[in-house]
Protein backbone atom coordinates (compact mmCIF):
# COMPACT_ATOMS: atom_id res chain seq x y z
CA UNK A 1 0.00 0.00 0.00
CA UNK A 2 0.67 3.88 -0.18
CA UNK A 3 1.89 5.64 2.52
CA UNK A 4 3.84 8.61 3.67
CA UNK A 5 7.03 7.90 5.42
CA UNK A 6 9.78 10.52 7.10
CA UNK A 7 12.95 9.69 6.49
CA UNK A 8 15.05 11.78 8.04
CA UNK A 9 13.70 15.29 10.19
CA UNK A 10 14.26 18.61 7.96
CA UNK A 11 13.06 16.96 5.20
CA UNK A 12 10.05 16.48 2.99
CA UNK A 13 8.23 13.04 3.93
CA UNK A 14 8.11 10.61 0.61
CA UNK A 15 5.00 8.80 -0.74
CA UNK A 16 5.77 5.22 -0.89
CA UNK A 17 5.28 1.21 -0.86
CA UNK A 18 5.20 -0.37 2.43
CA UNK A 19 3.33 -3.81 3.76
CA UNK A 20 -0.12 -3.59 4.74
CA UNK A 21 -0.89 -3.65 8.53
CA UNK A 22 -2.18 -7.09 10.15
CA UNK A 23 -4.26 -7.65 13.02
CA UNK A 24 -2.33 -9.19 15.57
CA UNK A 25 -4.40 -8.65 18.74
CA UNK A 26 -8.36 -10.32 19.38
CA UNK A 27 -9.13 -5.66 19.99
CA UNK A 28 -6.96 -4.57 16.68
CA UNK A 29 -8.85 -2.75 13.97
CA UNK A 30 -7.58 -1.84 10.89
CA UNK A 31 -9.66 0.94 8.73
CA UNK A 32 -8.92 1.76 5.39
CA UNK A 33 -8.44 5.42 5.26
CA UNK A 34 -10.61 7.82 3.73
CA UNK A 35 -9.46 11.34 4.80
CA UNK A 36 -6.56 12.08 6.78
CA UNK A 37 -5.89 15.70 8.29
CA UNK A 38 -2.76 17.51 7.88
CA UNK A 39 -2.05 19.68 11.29
CA UNK A 40 0.71 21.74 11.86
CA UNK A 41 1.93 19.07 14.46
CA UNK A 42 3.24 17.17 11.17
CA UNK A 43 5.34 20.20 10.32
CA UNK A 44 6.45 20.18 14.33
CA UNK A 45 7.30 16.12 13.81
CA UNK A 46 9.39 16.94 10.08
CA UNK A 47 11.66 19.56 12.61
CA UNK A 48 12.12 16.87 14.76
CA UNK A 49 10.53 18.82 17.44
CA UNK A 50 8.91 15.50 18.76
CA UNK A 51 11.53 13.03 18.29
CA UNK A 52 12.95 13.36 22.08
CA UNK A 53 9.46 13.10 23.74
CA UNK A 54 8.14 10.03 21.17
CA UNK A 55 10.94 8.40 20.57
CA UNK A 56 10.30 7.92 17.21
CA UNK A 57 12.21 5.53 14.88
CA UNK A 58 12.75 6.71 11.46
CA UNK A 59 11.04 5.83 8.74
CA UNK A 60 7.67 5.59 9.79
CA UNK A 61 4.11 6.68 8.09
CA UNK A 62 2.63 10.12 9.75
CA UNK A 63 -0.80 11.59 10.38
CA UNK A 64 -2.88 11.51 13.53
CA UNK A 65 -6.17 12.92 11.72
CA UNK A 66 -8.00 9.93 10.70
CA UNK A 67 -11.25 8.71 9.58
CA UNK A 68 -12.83 5.67 6.90
CA UNK A 69 -14.23 2.27 6.81
CA UNK A 70 -13.56 -0.47 8.88
CA UNK A 71 -11.15 -2.60 6.76
CA UNK A 72 -10.53 -5.92 9.30
CA UNK A 73 -11.29 -6.51 12.60
CA UNK A 74 -9.80 -8.76 15.38
CA UNK A 75 -11.91 -11.71 17.24
CA UNK A 76 -12.95 -9.39 20.17
CA UNK A 77 -14.10 -6.37 18.38
CA UNK A 78 -18.08 -5.75 19.14
CA UNK A 79 -18.28 -1.86 19.10
CA UNK A 80 -18.00 -2.09 15.22
CA UNK A 81 -17.78 -4.22 11.65
CA UNK A 82 -16.40 -4.62 8.50
CA UNK A 83 -17.72 -1.84 6.63
CA UNK A 84 -18.48 0.59 9.14
CA UNK A 85 -17.91 4.41 8.85
CA UNK A 86 -15.29 5.17 11.33
CA UNK A 87 -13.54 8.62 12.59
CA UNK A 88 -10.04 7.97 15.15
CA UNK A 89 -9.53 8.89 18.85
CA UNK A 90 -6.24 9.85 18.20
CA UNK A 91 -4.47 7.75 21.61
CA UNK A 92 -5.88 4.25 21.30
CA UNK A 93 -5.51 3.24 24.83
CA UNK A 94 -5.94 0.53 27.61
CA UNK A 95 -9.05 1.47 29.35
CA UNK A 96 -7.45 0.06 32.51
CA UNK A 97 -5.46 2.57 33.82
CA UNK A 98 -6.67 5.32 36.72
CA UNK A 99 -7.10 7.82 33.82
CA UNK A 100 -9.02 5.88 31.41
CA UNK A 101 -11.22 5.16 34.36
CA UNK A 102 -11.79 8.68 35.26
CA UNK A 103 -12.20 9.62 31.42
CA UNK A 104 -8.91 11.26 30.94
CA UNK A 105 -8.03 9.23 27.82
CA UNK A 106 -4.94 11.60 26.55
CA UNK A 107 -3.70 10.74 30.00
CA UNK A 108 -3.24 6.93 29.58
CA UNK A 109 -0.46 5.65 30.78
CA UNK A 110 -0.32 3.24 28.10
CA UNK A 111 -1.30 5.10 25.40
CA UNK A 112 -0.11 5.20 22.12
CA UNK A 113 -0.07 8.09 19.29
CA UNK A 114 -0.43 6.79 15.61
CA UNK A 115 1.31 9.35 13.47
CA UNK A 116 3.36 10.52 16.59
CA UNK A 117 5.15 7.49 17.70
CA UNK A 118 4.22 4.91 15.55
CA UNK A 119 2.73 4.20 11.90
CA UNK A 120 -0.12 6.69 11.29
CA UNK A 121 -2.94 7.42 8.87
CA UNK A 122 -1.33 9.04 5.88
CA UNK A 123 -1.63 6.06 4.25
CA UNK A 124 -4.38 3.63 2.56
CA UNK A 125 -4.54 1.49 5.52
CA UNK A 126 -4.19 2.21 9.01
CA UNK A 127 -4.05 -0.27 12.21
CA UNK A 128 -5.31 0.96 15.85
CA UNK A 129 -7.39 -0.22 18.16
CA UNK A 130 -12.00 -0.80 18.94
CA UNK A 131 -11.29 1.88 21.86
CA UNK A 132 -9.96 4.24 19.51
CA UNK A 133 -13.31 4.07 16.76
CA UNK A 134 -16.49 6.22 16.94
CA UNK A 135 -18.84 4.45 14.66
CA UNK A 136 -20.93 7.20 12.38
CA UNK A 137 -23.46 7.43 10.54
CA UNK A 138 -22.81 5.49 6.53
CA UNK A 139 -23.32 8.45 4.52
CA UNK A 140 -21.06 10.81 6.41
CA UNK A 141 -17.78 11.52 4.13
CA UNK A 142 -14.58 10.56 5.95
CA UNK A 143 -12.94 13.04 4.04
CA UNK A 144 -15.29 15.97 5.54
CA UNK A 145 -14.89 14.77 9.18
CA UNK A 146 -11.02 13.79 9.50
CA UNK A 147 -9.64 16.46 11.22
CA UNK A 148 -11.96 16.39 13.78
CA UNK A 149 -10.12 13.45 14.84
CA UNK A 150 -7.27 15.88 16.47
CA UNK A 151 -7.71 19.56 15.73
CA UNK A 152 -11.50 19.14 17.03
CA UNK A 153 -11.45 17.28 19.40
CA UNK A 154 -8.68 19.65 21.04
CA UNK A 155 -10.63 22.58 19.98
CA UNK A 156 -13.35 21.39 21.23
CA UNK A 157 -11.87 20.17 25.01
CA UNK A 158 -10.46 23.48 25.31
CA UNK A 159 -14.04 25.10 24.67
CA UNK A 160 -15.57 22.22 26.84
CA UNK A 161 -13.06 23.32 30.04
CA UNK A 162 -13.98 26.75 29.34
CA UNK A 163 -17.73 26.36 29.62
CA UNK A 164 -17.96 27.06 33.09
CA UNK A 165 -16.55 30.55 33.16
CA UNK A 166 -17.75 31.75 29.92
CA UNK A 167 -21.91 32.32 31.31
CA UNK A 168 -23.53 35.38 29.23
CA UNK A 169 -21.81 38.64 29.43
CA UNK A 170 -18.53 37.20 29.94
CA UNK A 171 -16.22 38.33 26.53
CA UNK A 172 -13.79 35.37 25.01
CA UNK A 173 -10.37 35.94 22.61
CA UNK A 174 -9.98 33.57 19.87
CA UNK A 175 -6.06 33.89 18.71
CA UNK A 176 -5.96 32.50 15.64
CA UNK A 177 -9.03 31.27 12.89
CA UNK A 178 -6.63 28.63 10.85
CA UNK A 179 -7.34 25.03 11.60
CA UNK A 180 -7.86 24.48 15.25
CA UNK A 181 -9.48 28.15 15.11
CA UNK A 182 -12.19 28.11 13.55
CA UNK A 183 -13.50 25.34 14.98
CA UNK A 184 -13.23 26.82 18.28
CA UNK A 185 -15.01 29.83 17.19
CA UNK A 186 -18.00 27.05 16.16
CA UNK A 187 -17.77 24.97 19.51
CA UNK A 188 -17.88 28.23 21.12
CA UNK A 189 -20.96 29.90 19.40
CA UNK A 190 -22.90 26.47 19.77
CA UNK A 191 -21.72 25.84 23.87
CA UNK A 192 -21.70 29.07 25.12
CA UNK A 193 -23.39 32.96 24.69
CA UNK A 194 -20.30 34.34 25.25
CA UNK A 195 -19.31 37.18 23.14
CA UNK A 196 -16.19 35.68 20.62
CA UNK A 197 -13.41 38.33 19.91
CA UNK A 198 -11.34 36.64 16.93
CA UNK A 199 -7.56 38.16 16.71
CA UNK A 200 -5.62 37.10 13.07
CA UNK A 201 -3.13 38.53 11.04
CA UNK A 202 -4.98 37.32 7.92
CA UNK A 203 -7.69 39.41 6.78
CA UNK A 204 -9.33 36.39 5.26
CA UNK A 205 -9.11 34.43 8.24
CA UNK A 206 -11.42 37.12 10.25
CA UNK A 207 -13.55 37.13 7.19
CA UNK A 208 -14.32 33.40 8.05
CA UNK A 209 -14.63 33.64 11.60
CA UNK A 210 -17.29 36.29 11.13
CA UNK A 211 -19.23 33.72 9.10
CA UNK A 212 -18.81 31.55 11.84
CA UNK A 213 -20.04 33.09 14.93
CA UNK A 214 -17.36 35.82 15.49
CA UNK A 215 -19.18 38.95 17.23
CA UNK A 216 -15.83 40.99 16.74
CA UNK A 217 -12.46 40.74 14.97
CA UNK A 218 -8.66 42.81 15.72
CA UNK A 219 -6.39 42.17 12.70
CA UNK A 220 -3.27 41.18 14.62
CA UNK A 221 -0.76 43.96 13.35
CA UNK A 222 0.80 44.55 16.57
CA UNK A 223 -1.91 46.58 18.48
CA UNK A 224 -3.95 43.45 18.85
CA UNK A 225 -3.53 43.35 22.84
CA UNK A 226 -4.74 47.01 22.54
CA UNK A 227 -7.92 46.22 20.43
CA UNK A 228 -9.17 43.03 22.64
CA UNK A 229 -8.82 46.02 25.35
CA UNK A 230 -10.71 48.63 24.06
CA UNK A 231 -13.56 46.04 22.84
CA UNK A 232 -13.23 44.65 26.74
CA UNK A 233 -13.63 48.19 28.58
CA UNK A 234 -9.75 48.14 28.62
CA UNK A 235 -9.81 45.07 31.19
CA UNK A 236 -9.32 42.49 28.30
CA UNK A 237 -10.84 39.07 28.03
CA UNK A 238 -12.07 36.90 30.47
CA UNK A 239 -10.98 33.78 28.85
CA UNK A 240 -8.54 33.86 25.98
CA UNK A 241 -7.96 30.42 23.71
CA UNK A 242 -4.70 30.50 22.00
CA UNK A 243 -4.13 28.72 19.38
CA UNK A 244 -1.36 29.89 18.12
CA UNK A 245 0.86 29.92 20.85
CA UNK A 246 4.55 31.07 19.20
CA UNK A 247 6.17 34.19 17.32
CA UNK A 248 4.47 36.00 20.31
CA UNK A 249 1.36 35.21 20.38
CA UNK A 250 1.71 33.78 23.66
CA UNK A 251 2.75 36.18 25.30
CA UNK A 252 0.56 38.83 23.39
CA UNK A 253 -2.49 36.03 24.56
CA UNK A 254 -1.40 36.49 28.46
CA UNK A 255 -1.68 40.21 28.29
CA UNK A 256 -4.90 40.51 26.54
CA UNK A 257 -6.20 37.64 29.65
CA UNK A 258 -8.37 40.66 32.15
CA UNK A 259 -6.86 40.13 36.12
CA UNK A 260 -8.64 36.69 37.32
CA UNK A 261 -9.20 35.71 33.93
CA UNK A 262 -8.04 32.44 32.54
CA UNK A 263 -5.31 31.94 29.45
CA UNK A 264 -5.84 28.45 27.55
CA UNK A 265 -2.59 27.43 25.71
CA UNK A 266 -3.45 24.93 22.67
CA UNK A 267 -1.21 26.03 20.02
CA UNK A 268 2.46 25.65 20.67
CA UNK A 269 5.96 26.21 19.70
CA UNK A 270 6.41 29.24 21.82
CA UNK A 271 7.83 30.23 25.37
CA UNK A 272 5.51 31.81 27.85
CA UNK A 273 7.72 34.77 29.78
CA UNK A 274 5.87 36.16 32.61
CA UNK A 275 7.13 37.60 36.38
CA UNK A 276 5.79 35.63 38.92
CA UNK A 277 4.82 38.67 39.74
CA UNK A 278 2.26 38.91 37.59
CA UNK A 279 0.62 35.92 38.10
CA UNK A 280 0.19 36.12 41.28
CA UNK A 281 -1.33 40.47 41.40
CA UNK A 282 -3.18 39.69 38.73
CA UNK A 283 -4.71 36.10 39.16
CA UNK A 284 -4.31 35.35 35.91
CA UNK A 285 -4.63 31.61 35.31
CA UNK A 286 -2.57 29.71 32.60
CA UNK A 287 -4.44 26.38 31.46
CA UNK A 288 -2.65 23.96 29.50
CA UNK A 289 -4.92 21.65 26.83
CA UNK A 290 -3.77 18.34 24.65
CA UNK A 291 -6.19 16.26 22.62
CA UNK A 292 -9.78 15.47 24.56
CA UNK A 293 -11.39 12.26 25.99
CA UNK A 294 -13.40 9.76 23.72
CA UNK A 295 -16.70 11.07 24.88
CA UNK A 296 -15.63 14.23 23.93
CA UNK A 297 -15.11 13.31 20.30
CA UNK A 298 -18.26 11.50 20.30
CA UNK A 299 -19.78 14.85 21.88
CA UNK A 300 -18.14 16.62 18.68
CA UNK A 301 -19.46 14.18 15.93
CA UNK A 302 -22.98 14.99 17.67
CA UNK A 303 -22.67 18.69 16.94
CA UNK A 304 -20.98 18.28 13.49
CA UNK A 305 -23.61 15.71 12.28
CA UNK A 306 -26.38 18.35 12.77
CA UNK A 307 -24.29 20.87 11.30
CA UNK A 308 -23.12 23.12 13.75
CA UNK A 309 -19.71 22.53 13.37
CA UNK A 310 -18.38 21.60 9.75
CA UNK A 311 -15.06 21.94 8.55
CA UNK A 312 -13.83 24.05 5.72
CA UNK A 313 -11.31 21.85 3.79
CA UNK A 314 -9.06 21.75 1.07
CA UNK A 315 -8.08 18.32 -0.27
CA UNK A 316 -5.00 16.70 -2.01
CA UNK A 317 -4.60 13.03 -3.08
CA UNK A 318 -1.97 11.35 -1.31
CA UNK A 319 0.56 11.69 -3.52
CA UNK A 320 0.54 15.28 -3.23
CA UNK A 321 1.13 15.07 0.57
CA UNK A 322 4.16 17.11 0.60
CA UNK A 323 3.00 19.76 -1.18
CA UNK A 324 -0.08 19.89 1.41
CA UNK A 325 2.29 20.28 3.81
CA UNK A 326 4.29 23.17 1.91
CA UNK A 327 1.00 25.06 1.68
CA UNK A 328 0.17 24.64 5.27
CA UNK A 329 3.73 25.41 5.94
CA UNK A 330 3.26 28.68 3.45
CA UNK A 331 -0.10 29.88 5.18
CA UNK A 332 -1.88 28.85 1.66
CA UNK A 333 -4.56 26.71 3.90
CA UNK A 334 -7.74 28.19 4.96
CA UNK A 335 -9.37 26.02 7.89
CA UNK A 336 -7.96 22.40 6.89
CA UNK A 337 -5.79 20.27 4.33
CA UNK A 338 -7.36 16.55 4.14
CA UNK A 339 -5.23 13.82 1.77
CA UNK A 340 -7.48 11.40 0.13
CA UNK A 341 -5.99 8.31 -0.76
Amino acid sequence: MKAVRLHAYNSDPVVEEVPEPTVTGPLDVIVKIGGAGVCRTDLHIILGQWAEAMNQKLPYTIGHENAGWVHEVGSAVTNVAVGDTVILHPTPTCGLCRACRAGQDMHCVASVFPGLDSDGGMAELLLTSARACIKLEPSTRPQDVAALADAGITAYHAVRKAIPLLYPGTTCAVIGAGGLGHIGIQCLSALTATNIIVVDRNADALALAEKLGAHHTVLADGTQVDGVKDLTGGLGADVVLDFVAEEGAENQGFAMTRPAGSYFVIGYGGSLVIPTLDVISTERNIIGNIVGTYNELAELMVLAQAGKVTLHTKTYPLDAAPDALHDLDAGLVRGRAILVP
